[in-house]
């Protein structure tokens, strides 16, 4: 089966992203949130990226 990357409508808290990456990488939700929000903190970028993956994946 053909793993494909989308937002998770089961697994959501904000749109759905760091859930659709953690089941397309196959680890828990938490642990991306958590290294999201770091990101997000030091860098900044990782809020931008987040709207962007928000808008431009599809729903899963």
């Amino acid at each position: 089966m053909e793993k494909k990357l989308h937002k998770s409508s089961s697994n959501r808290m904000l749109a759905g992203v760091c859930g659709g990456v953690a089941e397309y990488l196959d680890v828990d939700p938490t642990v991306i949130r958590v290294v999201w929000a770091i990101g997000s903190a030091f860098a900044g970028a990782g809020i931008i990226a987040y709207i962007a993956c928000a808008i431009i994946m599809p729903e899963g």
